[in-house]
């Protein structure tokens, strides 16, 4: 039976959540951030569900400030709705918006709560090296992705897999999670399971920090962090007070011929300059003893164009021995 919904959402990863809503429910309502400064001109750019409301002809609400905008409080209520959903959208909900639904707000999530609560699920999970997420359908409360849990659908993530490459899949899933959600919940039939909260981790917004390297940890772990900050803010480190992007870089697997012989040089030391690239030592890998190394493929300094890590350091004399972090 097709239900009365309001999608609240903004960026791309909520298209796929809107395109079966609208395929399946009666989709009463978009709700979308306000445009945004963007670009040179700094002329206001409109989010991927804002651009598709439009070419839909769905009605669309832009409110600035949800908690006191009488006007969309008021054309929330007149739309008798059934349920409300939340992909992405950048905002935390007020109450009087969660009660107006007859079954109130359902979030997709974009990892497997309890773990990765926050704003960046996608990309803590490929930093922390995690080989499988998924999407979780939530009933939404006042706290920060704490609500009951109505639906799971898990999904592997692929070992050269960016957090970039990784939404969409992720975006797709969380439409299928949705839509089999809402059959349930018009059956009557959609579980709900309280979260463990002692089971919690974190997700926050990634700051420019989160991109430096770390030569201190394994090969594995920077090469997770280089996949997780892939989008932004990127990885770099840096050498001489100047920070240079690093564009293109894996790990050297231990027990290659560059294994030290005696004891491990120091993190962040170059090891090699091999054809284009650069072999950096990096921490141990985990309780063994052995070296890690990164090779850095591609590099990009401020300023100046991408170049093979190997060009980059022989523009700047810099050879065996010599540690750049």
């Amino acid at each position: 039976m097709p239900l009365r919904v309001a999608l609240f959402g903004s960026p791309v990863f909520a298209l796929p959540t809107l395109e079966r809503l609208n395929r399946e429910h009666q989709l009463v309502l978009l709700v979308s951030q306000p445009d945004k400064p963007a670009g040179r001109g700094l002329g206001l750019k409109p989010s991927a569900v804002t651009r598709r409301a439009r070419e839909l002809g769905i009605e669309l609400l832009q409110p600035t400030k949800l908690r006191s905008d009488a006007v969309f409080l008021e054309r929330l209520a007149a739309a008798d709705l059934d349920v409300a959903v939340t992909a992405a959208y950048g905002r935390i909900l007020p109450q009087a918006v969660l009660d107006t639904p007859r079954h109130g707000v359902l979030n997709v999530h974009a990892s497997l709560l309890p773990s990765y609560r926050g704003a960046a699920p996608v990309q803590w999970a490929v930093i922390d090296g995690k080989r499988e997420t998924g999407v979780t359908i939530m009933q939404t409360e006042a706290g920060l992705d704490t609500g009951p849990i109505r639906l799971q659908r898990k999904l592997l993530i692929g070992p050269h897999e960016t957090a970039a490459e990784l939404f969409p899949r992720l975006a797709t899933l969380g439409a299928e999670a949705l839509s089999a959600s809402l059959e349930l919940l018009a059956k009557g039939d959609l579980p709900s399971t309280p979260q463990d909260d002692a089971a919690a981790t974190p997700a926050p917004l990634l700051v420019a920090a989160d991109g430096y390297l770390r030569w201190g940890d394994s090969a594995g772990a920077s090469y997770d962090r280089f996949r997780g900050v892939a989008a932004w803010p990127g990885t770099s480190f840096e050498h001489h007070g100047v920070r240079v992007k690093v564009t293109a870089m894996t790990p050297v697997e231990v027990g290659s011929e560059l294994r030290a012989a005696d004891s491990l040089p120091v993190p962040g030391t170059v090891r090699a300059v091999s054809g284009e690239d650069l072999i950096v030592s990096a921490g141990a890998n985990g309780d063994d003893s052995d070296a890690t190394a990164l090779r850095l493929e591609r590099l990009r300094p401020p300023g100046g164009k991408e170049m093979s890590a190997a060009a980059w350091a022989n523009g700047r004399r810099i050879g065996t021995g010599e540690i750049l972090g």
